[in-house]
């Protein structure tokens, strides 16, 4: 009598089936970010007092619409313009930032993104995606020249810093149009939950080139090297200013300000000496401290609960400071999707959750 084989036991099914489940996870854990899929978001339309904008305007006729007079202080800001970095490492927090602008703003479609990415292939990848989550999205991308800025860049205390996308910041003057004149700088790891347009009105009284929440009770002799406080030559450059802390990831800038007062120029100063003398430990944000400390406009800290992705190292749990919050940001070693995925996630990365748009393994597409 031939053999038959008997029907696999529920046991050796589910085995089978678990086995599969686990090698397409890891071959996609292993495969390119850039592969990544995202889902469509809703569209986000203004309420009825927000400023009327020229009909049919896209990017590249309504960047200049922008005719607030930063110097009479005047708060009326038509049109928002958001710069941030974009690359595929990033991309999922990006897309998450993307969402937390738009569903919190009273006028979405008055606001335009300024995003800068590095090759032309990133560029041309990243583009469909914000357009396939985002078709009503005003944006436009900007090439940065990594190989320009890579000389200039030393190692520090973690690899992720010492990314030359880091520092595409430093050259939203020379980068973006000219005729832009305020924009708001993110990082990609964090979440809006207030009007972005309340945060483009701050104030930039008495000539201020930018605008941050500064942190005074930080220790700012930690942020330079004993080589930097021991030479008066160095130390010096914060005499009569009431330096302090701030975290370049959230920032109000003028970039026409900017632009005539050579900053980009003066920082890029700072990097050169320090490829020659270590002066400083921390990745892109000591130059900034180098030119601004003591000199920017103050912002509430409510714009930037930032550190909730731990210390540069391990990436420990931390709480929010206390106060009302506008902005969370994951600065620090640890990423709420990374922690997420991991299924290790911190209790304030639930707040992140809301708005990642990742497409998940077992959505069924139509």
């Amino acid at each position: 009598m031939p053999y038959k084989p008997s029907p696999p036991s529920n046991h050796r099914t589910f085995s089978f089936l678990l086995l599969l489940f686990l090698l397409f996870s890891a071959a996609n854990a292993a495969g390119d970010k850039k592969r990544q899929r995202f889902k469509e978001a809703p569209k986000f339309y203004n309420s009825p007092n927000c400023p009327t904008l020229p009909p049919n305007d896209d990017i590249s006729n309504s960047t200049c619409s922008n005719d607030s007079d930063a110097d009479n202080n005047d708060d009326d800001v038509s049109v928002v313009h958001v710069a941030m970095t974009l690359d595929a490492a990033y991309l999922r927090g990006s897309m998450a930032a993307i969402l937390s602008v738009l569903q919190h703003s009273s006028c979405p479609e008055n606001i335009r993104f300024h995003f800068v990415a590095s090759s032309a292939a990133d560029r041309d990848s990243l583009r469909s995606t914000l357009s396939g989550s985002f078709p009503y999205l005003k944006f436009q991308i900007y090439p940065f020249d990594a190989a320009a800025v890579a000389g200039l860049i030393s190692t520090s205390i973690r690899a992720a810093l010492d990314c030359p996308l880091n520092y595409a910041r430093n050259y939203l003057a020379d980068t973006l149009p000219a005729c832009v004149r305020r924009v708001v700088y993110l990082d990609s790891d964090l979440v809006l939950v207030d009007d972005i347009a309340k945060l483009a009105a701050t104030p930039l009284p008495n000539g201020a080139v930018l605008a941050a929440p500064e942190y005074c009770n930080a220790n700012f002799t930690s942020y330079f090297t004993p080589t930097f406080w021991s030479n008066p030559s160095l130390s010096l450059t914060f005499a009569g200013r009431r330096a302090c802390y701030f975290n370049t990831g959230v920032m109000v800038m003028d970039l026409a300000r900017w632009r005539v007062g050579a900053y980009t120029e003066k920082i890029v100063d700072w990097m050169e000496l320090q490829k020659r003398i270590r002066i400083y430990e921390l990745g892109s944000l000591p130059p900034f401290l180098l030119v601004f400390a003591g000199n920017i406009a103050p912002v509430d800290h409510r714009w930037n609960q930032h550190g909730l992705g731990g210390d540069n190292f391990r990436g420990l749990c931390r709480d929010l400071h206390p106060g009302p919050v506008s902005l969370l940001h994951w600065s620090g070693k640890g990423k709420p999707w990374a922690r997420l995925d991991a299924n290790r996630p911190c209790p304030l990365d639930a707040l992140w959750a809301p708005y990642d748009l990742l497409q998940t393994l077992f959505v069924l597409e139509s």
